[in-house]
């Protein structure tokens, strides 16, 4: 009895079309992503379990150390300057025990460095001082600690990879000795892992110098926020011990 219109017959047709379209995109990257994941499995596989697993092992612990260390910096990561003024306006409102106060609420290794200052106060500047730059030198110690494990395993997964590529050209030669010919189908496997090894050496290494360049630069932004903050401790209490006299 009644005729639909031909151009809502065009918008359900386009309407589907599109939808297959979308459905076979989403169903090619997630078979593109099996296809990455699987060949990454295989070649791992073919690089041998010895040298790859040590290798692996390097990149698992070497992350591990890094994110520790990146949370760790991160939250002794303090503002400085609204540290500096908060001690200030407690120093000279409520005296060193309102400002010691002050530097146990606040995180980070400023504010431990100004507590050990604040708290050789009674002994003198000079003593306030070297306790300063003792405690800094234990806070600095405190920043570094473990990031050369980091290097080290920035080192040792490149040399794995060479010593895998090493191996497997003598595996190579060997075959090449006991057949008696040299065929491209002999040395192929041998000299196919050893470039693996070698490959993902490197990956490994790439990915933590990325982390320890991080890290390094952190620590280095925090020890100068340490430095700067100590001198304007020191400024401040002889300005403190000043105004008593």
């Amino acid at each position: 009895m009644f005729n639909q219109p031909s151009y809502a017959v065009d918008i359900t047709t386009d309407t589907a079309v599109s939808m297959v379209q979308d459905a076979g995109a989403d169903a090619a990257s997630a078979e593109e992503g099996r296809g990455f994941t699987q060949e990454l499995k295989k070649r791992f596989i073919e690089g041998g379990p010895v040298f790859m697993g040590i290798v692996l092992l390097c990149l698992i612990l070497g992350l591990a150390i890094a994110i520790e260390r990146i949370i760790y910096l991160n939250f002794s990561t303090t503002n400085t300057k609204k540290l500096a003024n908060n001690v200030e306006d407690a120093l000279d409102s409520g005296g060193v025990d309102s400002a010691k106060e002050v530097c146990r609420n606040t995180r980070g290794p400023v504010a431990s460095i100004y507590y050990q200052g604040l708290d050789r106060m009674d002994e003198g500047i000079e003593a306030a001082e070297k306790a300063v730059v003792a405690y800094g030198g234990v806070q600095m110690g405190q920043l570094e600690r473990n990031v050369s494990w980091v290097s080290l395993f920035i080192a040792i997964a490149p040399m794995l990879g060479f010593m895998g590529t090493v191996i497997g050209m003598i595996k190579a030669f060997d075959k090449i000795e006991a057949a008696g010919d040299m065929q491209p189908s002999l040395v192929a496997g041998g000299i196919k892992v050893a470039l693996l090894t070698t490959v993902f050496g490197l990956i490994v290494a790439i990915i933590l110098q990325i982390f320890y360049n991080y890290i390094i630069a952190k620590i280095d932004s925090i020890v100068n926020d340490m430095e700067d903050a100590s001198i304007k401790l020191i400024d401040m209490l002889i300005r403190n011990d000043n105004s008593k006299s």
